[in-house]
Formats: C-alpha cells, structure tokens, sequence
C-alpha cells in the first residue's frame, strides 16, 4: 500500500498517487480517496511527474469511476442452462479444477489455451506466462499485445536488436527539431504526448505527418502526407531516396554503426518522387518537402502507431521507417531517435517476460536451450517440462475450430471484440468446451465463458508496468478490493494449487513476484534485476536495461552500439508490397480503423463511464463527401458497410478530412457494432499482426 498523502484544500479526503490504467502514458496520477468511507472519489494529476507533467485526458479524468461502478463483477458467476448465477469461489474452482483436468487427460495437455493482456502490471504478466507453462503445461499461449505492439517489436528486434519501444525519455521531445509522425493520432489516442510537439514547435520544431486521415494531429502539421492505407514502406523508401540522394546520409556514423547501406541504396533508387507518389497518392511536392525538412533537422525522431504496424507488413513498415533515423544517424543520441506510441498501459513489459508464444522472460526464446535451462531454474521445473512455442493469438483462436484447442482462459482481454474477422471468433468461443474470463467487468468475451472470475481494477492491487518509454514504473493501490474480487495473480496462483502445482506458486504479494521476474530477466535483453520498488520511487522511475541494484537504469538505449552478433544496427532492405486485399470492381472502397479519443480499446471500460459515451455513444462511418456522393448519402444516414467476411450497417459522418478512397471506423465497440466483423485476418508473417487497416469494402445506402 502506498504512503498516504493529506491534501490540505480537501478535509476529509487522501491523496495517493499512481498512475492511470489506460493508455501506454502511463500518466502520474493521484487518487482521491474518502477517508471515512475509504471510496475513491476521484482524480487529480501529478504535476511532478515527468511523462504527462500534470496534464490529463478525458479516459483518464473519468479512469476512477470504474472502481465504484455498479456494473463490477463482485462474486465468481457459473452459467447454468444459459445463465449466469452467482458462486463461491470454492465452486468455482471446484470446476475449473475438474475441467481443466477432464480435458488435459482427454486430449493432452496442449488442449488447454491462455489468452493474456497487457493491461495489467507486470508481475500479472510475467504470473500468466508462468501459469500456462507451469501450471496447466501448455504451449498454447498468447495475448492481445499481438494486435498492438508486436510489429514494431518484430521490427525494431530485425533493425535495432532489441524490442524498447523509445530509444529516448520523452521529455527529451521538447528539445528536437524534428518530428515525423507515421500512422498515429497521437492528439487522440495519446492526448498528452500531443503537448510534447507543440512545445517543440513553439521553439521552432518541424512536424511531419503521415496519415490517410486529416487528424486534429495532421491538423497542425508542417506537412500532412495524406498516404493511401497499405503504402507505408513505399512512402519511407521514397524519403529515403531523397535523403540518399541529396546528401543528407550521416555517412561516418552510417559506415561505423549500420548494415545493409550499399543495399538499401540500390533498393530504394526506383523510389523517385514521381514512382512514390504515384503508390501512395502523396503528391510529389508533399514528399520533397518532408524529405528535405527531416534531412536538414540536427535532432530528429521518428515515431509510429498502429496505422503503421497493423498491417500484413507491418514489421517491414516499422523496418522502413527505423532506416530514415538510421542513415540520418539518429539513433543513440539527445533528443533524437525512433519511438513506437504503445497502445495499452502495460504493452511494453506485457510482451517482455513470457505472455508471447515464444518468448521467456527477460525477452528470453523459447528455441534458445540456455534460455528454457534458465527460466526452469528459477521456476523449479525440469526443462523437459517447458512446453516449446505456441501460436499467436488468431491462430490460437483459430484452432479451436479443428479442435486443437478444447478450453480457454482469458485474463483481462476482450478477444471478442479486439479479434478480426470477429463472427468466425466468436463462433470459435462458442465452440469451446469450457472457458474461463477473469474481468471486472461482464465483457462480451465473459458472455461466452462458463466461469467468470471477479478480479480487481488497477486500483485495488498494486505492482510495476513499463510505459511507452521504457521506463518502469508503480502502480500503487488506493482500496481494498471490492466485494470478493481478487488480483489475477491471486486466482492464478489458486487455480495453480488445484492444477496440483502450487509449490511453483507461492506468493502472498505483488513485490515477491517482482522480485522473481528481476531473478528471471536477469541476463536478458529485457533486464529488471536492478530495480526494486524503493529505486522507482526514488528515482521517478527507472529505465531498463538495469542490470544489477547499483545501475541507474538506460534512459538511452544504443548510444555506443546495438545488441546485434556484431553491433551495428541493420537496414531493412524490403520493397513495397500491396495490402493483403486491393481494391476491386466488387469491392472498390477502402476500409481502415482506428479509436478516438474518448474510448479505449475494446471499450469495455470505457463504455460504462456516462461522460466518455455521451461524448461518443457509438461508432460511425467517417467518409469523403465526394465519396458520399457516389452512393447518394447525406450525414447522419444510414450506410450499410460489406467486405469478404461480413457486413454491417453505421450512420455516415461526412468530412473533407479524409482520403476520397477510405473510410474509417472506430473499434470500440461489440457484438453488431463491432467493425471487426469486416476486418481482415491476413497476417504479417513475422510479427503474426492481422491486418486491420487495409481491406476493400463496398458501400450500399441502408
């Protein structure tokens, strides 16, 4: 629990400081709390705090009202004919236990699937990647971070050598010259980053931004590159091209640190203004200027979203855009470098210690020998015991249809909604034969689960998450939790000790799993052995890698080489290629997706907070009115959506702010409004990203 602090203007009230539960900010926070009632009442921000400098947005002003909602799961639910009915834990485990054992015996243990989050902190995480492998023996793992950060970790592990979403702090932001945004809203979907690029601007700053859509981020942009969704890569190699041939390559630091120069020159020659714009629909001018303004910046950094990595090629568009700041020799230096916005809270550390398929904790690999002797080390187990690779996340939902995967638990994840091509998932959750869903709230993935155990919000546990800049940081809790809701890592740890393994699992708080995934990423590339809870405090934080109690944590990562076999980074050398699903005579429009500002991810949360759905009570067909005229409809009509897979009917909303060839959809919501129904599941063969920002959609007035 944290220290409490009075606040003297509140009488009757505790300050407690944290941090907010959404978006990869991670913004410092601190909560109110009633002292007579211990109720949290609510918000204010944390002026001290470096990432969001006593600035907050409209999820996170509302974050608290979540904990006293009347929609909180409190006791554990069992379907019975159809219907939920509440239980007692003892029968819910009494189930889950017989469940799990009936199906691992029936048709092995690799029957048994875990579908993970990265909302929760970090010790969750690390506990969820422990529970499938050592508790239920499976090798069906994955989590949702596979439909947000895991192309730029697949593109930055191919350049870079390591997966760290920033190469620098942000406040580091205010002092370069250059910012080139690709395919991320940033003034939405991280609001309090925005304030970083107009302090820059406002001492001079120049920013560039590559988006279909004329976004309040566009808006304020020296240049918009107003690229066709699927032309990421074409438009990097048609500024890389400009930037080799007029001379803006930092030859010396290029010849010293980098791979794969003489290559991506040849590669990208064709890449003239002329052949670029004519991929991606930017007109020439527009790419010139942007080229020359990133060349000519001292201190530049560029920085990508989702738009860029959720794709079939996204590990290839995070690659292409990592080359610009390599060849400017950018990496490694003040206020300069490469950042990926990290879409969920904990999307960093999430990923970093044993939710994905194949990785271990510390970043470790699940092929690599001396990783499985270690990890089972630390975990007690023989190494004969850890399960190999799994699948990534729509594989492994895709599997319950040929009957590999039998039974599923899902930890703070909606797949339901957060899914493409969602009917086909969620007739895969239908078809399960038993399924498991810890929320706090009745999510539409709990609504097809069998047992569904009440865990608790962010702000009745506590424990580290790793925010958008690689900085480690802590949660602290507010309240007790409510009802008889428990702490994933608690339930985990139970359900452990009825799988007959609960030596693995004997924690009695946040801190002693902490202080296991330090011992379990020791030695890798993801190194937390040297922070504690008192150094975060302490220190506002601390930067990994941190390898040992007296470092001060990396603020700077690659600054003298990269961790490659031989330290130099290494150019993606890949030619453009076209989405997964072009435009055709059937189905001639392009569909793309996205969120606002006022919902997070899958909603679920955010869809129950009065203020947040006022604002924006349902998704909408954002469209061109040129575009709205070839189908004859005016705002606010209905307007009926189709691709391969599904379709559904949204109200039109017309603006001149988007591509006359796109239309854009935000996901935040379920069941028939979903728009990922219509998304497509083609993956990107690396990262296994499905690609939902590209797919070909035809329009019929409803």
């Amino acid at each position: 629990m944290a220290t409490e602090t009075k606040n003297l203007h509140r009488k009757g009230e505790s300050f407690i400081p944290t941090h907010c539960s959404y978006c990869g900010m991670q913004c410092g926070m601190n909560i109110r709390v009633d002292d007579a009632t211990g109720n949290v009442v609510g918000i204010e921000p944390r002026y001290e705090w470096p990432v969001n400098q006593g600035r907050l947005c409209p999820k996170g002003v509302t974050a608290y009202q979540q904990v006293e909602h009347p929609d909180r799961i409190l006791r554990p639910l069992i379907k019975r004919n159809g219907k939920f009915i509440e239980a007692s834990w003892e029968e819910a485990y009494d189930l889950i236990e017989r469940k799990f054992k009936e199906i691992a015996t029936k048709y092995g243990k690799d029957a048994l699937g875990v579908y993970g989050g990265v909302s929760m902190t970090n010790e969750k995480c690390y506990l969820v990647g422990k529970y499938a492998r050592v508790a239920l023996g499976t090798k069906h793992i994955d989590y949702n971070g596979r439909y947000c950060m895991s192309s730029a970790a697949g593109g930055f592990n191919a350049t870079l050598g390591m997966d760290r979403g920033s190469t620098l702090p942000w406040p580091d932001l205010l002092h370069s010259d250059c910012f080139f945004l690709a395919g991320s809203n940033t003034a939405e979907c991280h609001p309090t980053s925005i304030t970083w690029f107009w302090r820059g601007r406002d001492r001079g700053a120049k920013l560039i931004v590559a988006d279909p859509r004329e976004t309040p981020t566009a808006r304020i942009a020296d240049v918009h590159l107003d690229l066709k969704p699927g032309t990421d890569s074409a438009l990097a190699n048609g500024i890389a091209h400009i930037l080799i041939k007029e001379g803006y390559v930092d030859n010396e630091y290029v010849a010293q640190r980098v791979n794969g120069f003489e290559d991506l020159e040849k590669m990208v020659e064709r890449f003239t203004p002329e052949y670029t714009s004519r991929l991606t629909g930017v007109a020439q001018e527009k790419i010139i200027k942007a080229a020359h303004m990133y060349g000519e910046a001292e201190k530049s950094v560029v920085m990508f979203a989702r738009g860029v990595e959720q794709q079939r090629k996204g590990v290839d568009n995070v690659g292409s855009y990592t080359n610009l700041a390599l060849i400017r020799g950018q990496i490694g230096k003040f206020a300069s470098g490469v950042a990926t916005f990290t879409g969920q809270g904990n999307g960093q550390g999430g990923r970093e210690h044993g939710q994905k398929a194949d990785l271990l904790p510390g970043y470790r690999k699940l092929t690599e020998p001396k990783a499985v002797q270690y990890i089972s080390q630390v975990w007690g187990i023989d190494p004969a015991e850890m399960p190999g690779p799994g699948v990534s996340a729509y594989e492994m939902l895709d599997s319950i249809h040929q009957g590999t995967v039998r039974a599923m638990h899902v930890i703070c994840s909606n797949p339901a909604v957060s899914s493409p091509n969602a009917q086909h998932v969620w007739k895969a959750l239908e078809k399960l034969e038993f399924l498991v869903v810890n929320d706090f709230f009745l999510s539409e993935t709990a609504e097809f689960a069998d047992v569904v155990l009440p865990t608790t919000t962010w702000a009745e546990d506590e424990g580290t998450t790793t925010n958008t800049e690689g900085r480690v940081i802590k949660i602290n809790q507010i309240r007790k939790p409510a009802g008889e809701s428990k702490p994933d890592w608690q339930i985990l740890s139970e359900i452990a000790a009825r799988m007959d393994r609960g030596k693995h699992f004997e924690y009695e708080n946040a801190e002693q799993i902490f202080n296991e995934l330090r011992v379990a990423s020791k030695g890798g590339k993801a190194d937390y052995y040297g922070i504690t809870y008192e150094k975060i405090e302490k220190q506002q934080g601390v930067f990994w890698p941190c390898p040992d109690l007296d470092h001060p944590g990396t603020p700077y990562v690659y600054q003298d080489s990269f961790p490659t076999p031989d330290g130099k980074a290494n150019l993606r050398v890949v030619d453009w290629q076209e989405a997964g699903e072009i435009q055709s005579k059937e189905f001639p429009e392009i569909l793309t997706t996205g969120r606002v500002v006022f919902h997070y991810l899958s909603g679920n949360q955010t869809r129950r907070i009065d203020f947040l759905m006022e604002k924006c009570p349902e998704p909408y067909a954002e469209m061109h009115p040129e575009m709205a005229s070839k189908y004859n409809l005016q705002d606010g009509e209905e307007v009926e959506l189709e691709t391969r897979r599904a379709k559904m009917k949204l109200k039109v909303r017309l603006t001149k702010a988007i591509r006359k060839d796109t239309v854009f959809v935000p996901y935040h919501w379920g069941k028939e409004l979903s728009i990922n129904q219509l998304t497509n599941p083609c993956l990107d063969p690396v990262s296994r990203m499905p690609e939902f920002k590209v797919c070909a959609v035809r329009l019929r007035k409803s």
